[in-house]
């Protein structure tokens, strides 16, 4: 099984620049837990932030979300993979790292995200059938 057989191809993305309060609002509307942070230009990487790292912040700022921007906080470089890759060898990076998303990508650009839950969610339908 491949990476691409199992991922989520719709990835919520957020601005470098939005704040806190922001991307809080767009992970509530879109029912997510994790953002794709976007590149600020062409030689950029791409970020993710989570409801952890947020957490995180609120804590460490005391609740001051409207003055920091996502940039300032977010996972950068996020960790990687290629859609057609192994899922097996996704899932040694996930649990040797501790990683819950990782983020696809095709020629340096973002096509999917994959969870720890995908890959869980793909093994037990596997097993049902």
């Amino acid at each position: 099984m491949l990476v691409k057989d199992i991922m989520q191809p719709k990835v919520v993305t957020v601005s470098p620049f939005a704040t806190i309060r922001e991307a809080m609002r767009q992970m509530k509307r879109h029912g997510v837990k994790s953002l794709v942070v976007e590149k600020k230009d062409i030689h950029d990487a791409y970020g993710i932030i989570t409801y952890t790292t947020i957490l995180r912040t609120i804590v460490a700022e005391e609740g001051d979300i409207d003055l920091i921007n996502v940039y300032d906080v977010c996972s950068k470089p996020v960790i990687s993979v290629f859609s057609e890759m192994d899922v097996k060898h996704v899932a040694r990076l996930m649990v040797n790292q501790g990683f819950r998303r990782l983020v696809v990508l095709r020629d340096n650009e973002l096509e999917g995200i994959v969870t720890m839950n995908d890959i869980v969610t793909a093994i037990l339908k596997m097993a049902d059938e």
